[in-house]
């Protein structure tokens, strides 16, 4: 708002840009290739991830999709930044491939719930506790869980998710793991 929106746009461009710049210049260790961790953030935010979320979303507005297209919308849009970044510090870790595998399956579980935890609250809290509008996504005909299921059931959902996330973790060093536990219960419990 302070410098327009063409810069605005730049500057994204300019944060995405130098998020490769970042990870080209990072060697990940053997077995992994050199541009993994590239490609991987690539898929992300490609239209593979992110951008084909957003897509999807704009399509679904004001109409009624499905519990699958909100999941994939929510996967794409929020899940797949957050599993980038979970299973990069794997990789860089040397972590072997079948926890890089599992890292990223808690992250796609995390990514999903914070989704369904925002759709609950842009149903249930003020502008004032958001930080943002509440009501929007109502109002433009996103599809949400709360749209399809009702809050309390996402409510339900939300909760699984988390749980079956952290599940992913018992397996692991518990005070290792805890950064990754904490953040599941910061996606459970936050207010905006």
């Amino acid at each position: 708002v302070k410098f327009g929106v063409a810069n605005a746009i730049l500057a994204g461009d300019a944060l995405q840009t130098l998020a490769f710049e970042w990870l080209a210049a990072c060697k990940a260790p053997p077995p992994y290739e050199p541009n993994r961790l590239v490609l991987e953030l690539a898929r992300a935010a490609g239209s593979e991830g992110v951008i084909g979320g957003q897509v999807e979303d704009i399509e679904a507005e004001g109409r009624e999709p499905s519990a699958e297209q909100v999941d994939y919308i929510h996967a794409h849009k929020t899940g797949a930044l957050l599993e980038v970044s979970v299973t990069a510090g794997a990789i860089l870790a040397g972590a072997k491939e079948e926890d890089v595998t599992r890292l990223g399956k808690y992250a796609q579980l995390i990514g999903l719930a914070f989704q369904v935890v925002d759709d609950i609250l842009d149903c249930t809290q003020t502008s004032e506790q958001l930080g943002k509008t509440a009501g929007k996504d109502e109002a433009v005909g996103k599809a949400t869980y709360p749209s399809l299921v009702g809050l309390e059931e996402s409510r339900k959902i939300a909760d699984k998710l988390i749980s079956d996330a952290k599940d992913l973790l018992k397996d692991y060093d518990q005070e290792k793991a805890a950064p990754l536990i904490g953040l599941a219960d910061y996606i459970k419990n936050r207010q905006n």
